[in-house]
């Protein structure tokens, strides 16, 4: 195990969450670092080498902590073509609207998982995630000897205590709240529809089963609700929403605006852009296509990938993934440095109310 304590990692116990596609670039990490937070970089859906160059990036910002995430590769059997053809035919109508070819389906399904590895290994950061599942014990006990702080993304009690076996050092608890993938180990389309599990139950679930620090995610944009997950057992919050509209964040202009458009009124799970349950605002692509988008990640992924790139271009936020979290009303858009002291002012507040009302 790392010699390393969660609450060493940071000035307060705020974590930027890594959102693949662009949005947890360097920019955005060094400046949450730089405030007293723990910054982080999406590996997912990056070559290893771009990766490597990002950490570079990030290295030249801050001489702070930051992590690293990475995508587990998907164990399971690939989606049937079938399905997968079925679906190609169902979006043919919106690659002849954005004039673009649809993506291919026959790419990597481990995402350079091995190469990131090596390099994270070869050139250590202070902390690595996983999302998708559960890291080998080999690599995580690699990862302890080279000093890093590993934590594992669980959305069930059952993920926490398999990564608590597995030598983790934290788990990031990730309630149904939360925006983007969920980081499910197993993807089981048979339980699409079945509610998910709220945040703080969730993390009270995971606290009374494992021993492991916990960080909670999941529809966190205030200070008070930091204060609520403190309090419920965790030892630190992540947030990735909130910091979407910061400058910083490489989200698309769209993405932004759209947090808090009142052209978006709610968010849901689908599986439309990706074929892996995803929270985002629904919009039209998400209606459309939803009920109809297979169980077939990454394949769904890459065959939107090109729809989703011309629809930013195009200006057409309805044909877009616009990932977030059910708190995306709160959004706030101040850079990434302000919004740290913001949230740690306001979890000052909540923590002495608290306390104040304990004492009288």
């Amino acid at each position: 195990m790392s010699t390393t304590a969660l609450n060493d990692l940071s000035r307060f116990p705020i974590v930027q969450a890594p959102m693949a596609g662009g949005a947890s670039c360097p920019e955005l990490a060094g400046a949450v670092c730089e405030a007293g937070a723990l910054g982080f970089l999406a590996g997912g859906y990056k070559t290893a080498g771009g990766l490597y160059q990002e950490v570079k990036q990030v290295r030249g910002l801050t001489a702070r902590p930051f992590g690293v995430n990475l995508f587990v590769p998907q164990t399971g059997r690939p989606a049937a073509p079938a399905a997968v053809e079925v679906y190609r035919h169902q979006l043919a109508g919106e690659a002849d609207w954005y004039r673009t070819p649809l993506g291919e389906t026959d790419d990597s399904r481990d995402d350079a998982y091995d190469a990131k590895l090596a390099i994270l290994l070869e050139d250590p950061v202070p902390v690595v995630s996983f999302t998708f599942g559960c890291p080998a014990p080999d690599a995580l006990a690699a990862f302890a000897r080279a000093g890093t702080y590993t934590m594992v993304t669980v959305t069930s009690a059952e993920e926490a205590l398999a990564a608590e076996r597995a030598g983790a050092d934290a788990v990031c608890v990730q309630g149904v709240e939360a925006g983007g993938h969920q980081g499910t180990y197993r993807d089981d389309p048979d339980e699409d529809g079945a509610p998910g599990t709220g945040l703080l139950a969730l993390v009270t679930q995971v606290r009374e089963s494992t021993g492991l620090p916990v960080v909670a995610a999941g529809g966190i944009m205030r200070g008070a609700q930091i204060a609520a997950v403190l309090a419920a057992g965790a030892g630190a919050a992540q947030l990735g929403t909130a910091f979407l509209g910061c400058p910083e964040s490489g989200a698309h202009p769209l993405h932004k605006r759209a947090l808090t458009d009142p052209l978006f009124t709610r968010t849901a799970l689908t599986r439309a852009f990706s074929g892996r349950p995803a929270r985002g605002l629904v919009n039209r692509f998400m209606r459309e296509h939803g009920p109809y988008a297979p169980a077939a990640y990454p394949e769904v992924h890459h065959l939107t990938a090109p729809l989703r790139k011309a629809a930013a271009t195009a200006g057409d936020a309805q044909g877009m993934a616009l990932w977030a979290g059910q708190g995306h009303r709160l959004a706030r858009a101040l850079p990434a440095g302000q919004l740290v002291g913001v949230l740690a002012a306001e979890l000052d507040t909540a923590l002495s109310e608290l306390a104040h009302r304990s004492t009288s």
